[in-house]
């Protein structure tokens, strides 16, 4: 009988710990994308480039900018000093949304709502409507896989009147904020966030409770995200937030609370007023690591921090060395400014016995300097969530998890492929390729902005500033990356410009 008391109670004690480990760690983790429209690698106090030995080096922009939650997180988690976006936001918000590569699923341009912007010589059949009814995407995935998947903030997916201007037709539960265009209005409460205004076509929607108030658009999304968290965390359903800020995407509309802080600057207004708009979606981030914490759920939740392209920071011409200092150019160009983003990644809370964060063990305050890119977001996250993707989906991007323990990864190719096809925009009708240490760009119609040639090639390892064409120079090395360029465009089933003003016929690349 004793003996029989003696099992009992051990069976007691090991079902009330599993049953509290299981309290503690839900069989499916939290995931929060948390993502910065038109934030580059720079904009930000964080220093994400290293030195020679690899270890973080300051430079002044870093000082200039306020970010101390982003500090947070990066002590928390690791960060990738080598992570790619497109460098304009639509192709990036579809590639994380499907895994592919903006050259595979053709929206190689932002996407305007209320127009066709595939310029006077880009292709024809580019994918202008964006996401559609029938997309395969990563929230559907995770929404089948038992997930409530939350939009709050900029979507820009498709034009107006298109299935992929509602997030709720791709497979999000609930939407707050998210339509056709990529600007908002205006980042005001007391001007309705546009509606009303001259700029009522980007009126931001779900809005209204603070119309005529003092509320900043940043500000008034992170307190819609945190009631739809709690909301969710109440009904004990895992969740994936998609929370993407309208921020720091023009118009530079300053945010009060944060001006003082670059009043004394010297920059001009619209540079202020850019940093501002930093600091505000600083603050956000660190309210929502906050939250989780109050809601008991920052143990179980993975965040992804990153921005959707390079830079728009007003500090300079597009493609010098200026916006993303020590880097040359910005959001939209063809040089490293323009696709390198802040990526970082940890739970929002560490804990060692947690079962999630065994799984995924993620060292505090380190650096990967592998390459990672925009699509690889895809693989990461169905697979922490075991959510399945159907094998007729083709993926382009590899997953991140190895990377994000602090190994290196072997398998992973350390290759990158940007395709713009189009025109007008700060650099026009390029593909930029990067293998290794080298980085081939070829202008389809060479201009003045290409040194009247179609090709540039620089060694990042030597140069990552991009300071030398070495086109000239390195004629094998020149030919032998024109021709990865070419292939790598071939297999992703790419879309060319045309050779003439609303033509028909390809302008494929010419090898040297």
């Amino acid at each position: 009988m004793k003996h029989l008391q003696v099992v009992l109670t051990v069976l007691i004690l090991f079902t009330v710990s599993t049953s509290m480990t299981n309290a503690a760690s839900p069989a499916q983790p939290n995931i929060v994308v948390f993502l910065v429209d038109d934030m580059g690698v720079m904009d930000t106090s964080v220093p994400f480039l290293t030195d020679d030995a690899e270890q973080p080096k300051k430079y002044p922009l870093n000082d200039y900018y306020r970010t101390p939650n982003m500090q947070r997180l990066a002590e928390l988690g690791i960060r990738f000093n080598n992570f790619y976006a497109m460098s304009v936001c639509s192709p990036t918000r579809i590639s994380i949304m499907t895994g592919q590569n903006a050259a595979r699923h053709q929206a190689t341009n932002w996407i305007n709502p209320r127009s066709n912007n595939r310029g006077p010589q880009g292709p024809p059949d580019w994918n202008w409507k964006g996401l559609k009814n029938d997309s395969l995407t990563l929230p559907g995935l995770l929404q089948d896989a038992g997930y409530r998947t939350i939009h709050v903030g900029k979507a820009h997916f498709g034009p107006d009147d298109s299935p992929g201007s509602e997030p709720l037709n791709l497979g999000f539960s609930v939407n707050v904020g998210g339509a056709s265009f990529g600007a908002p209005g205006s980042y005001y409460g007391k001007e309705n966030f546009g509606l009303g205004t001259k700029r009522e076509h980007h009126a931001v929607p779900h809005l209204k409770k603070y119309h005529g108030t003092e509320m900043f658009l940043t500000e008034a999304l992170t307190i819609e995200a945190k009631q739809r968290l709690s909301e969710t965390v109440k009904a004990d359903e895992p969740f994936y937030l998609y929370m993407s800020h309208y921020a720091v995407h023009a118009p530079f509309h300053s945010d009060p609370r944060f001006a003082a802080n670059y009043a004394d600057s010297g920059k001009s207004k619209n540079a202020q007023a850019f940093a501002t708009l930093i600091e505000g979606m600083d603050k956000s981030l660190g309210d929502i690591l906050d939250h989780l914490e109050v809601l008991g759920v920052a143990e179980n939740t993975l965040v992804f921090f990153l921005g959707d392209n390079g830079s728009d920071a007003p500090l300079g011409h597009q493609h010098e060395v200026a916006c993303a200092a020590p880097l040359r150019g910005k959001k939209g160009a063809h040089y490293e400014g323009g696709m390198r983003v802040p990526f970082i990644t940890a739970w929002a809370k560490p804990k060692g016995t947690n079962v999630h964060q065994q799984k995924l063990s993620i060292p505090a305050g380190t650096i990967n300097s592998q390459l990672g890119a925009v699509q690889d977001l895809f693989p990461t996250i169905t697979g922490i969530a075991d959510a399945e993707t159907p094998k007729s989906h083709r993926v382009d991007g590899s997953t991140l998890t190895t990377l994000l323990t602090g190994n290196q990864d072997s398998s992973r190719e350390e290759k990158f492929l940007m395709h713009y096809p189009h025109a007008p925009h700060r650099s026009d009708y390029f593909t930029t390729y990067r293998n290794g240490d080298w980085k081939i760009i070829y202008h389809y119609f060479p201009t003045k902005v290409s040194d009247d040639s179609h090709y540039q090639l620089y060694n990042l390892a030597d140069d990552p500033f991009e300071s030398t064409n070495l086109a000239s120079s390195k004629p094998d090395r020149l030919r032998s990356m024109m021709q990865e360029l070419t292939a790598s465009l071939e297999q992703h089933n790419a879309l060319y410009p045309v050779t003439t003003k609303n033509g028909s016929t390809p302008a494929k690349p010419v090898l040297p």
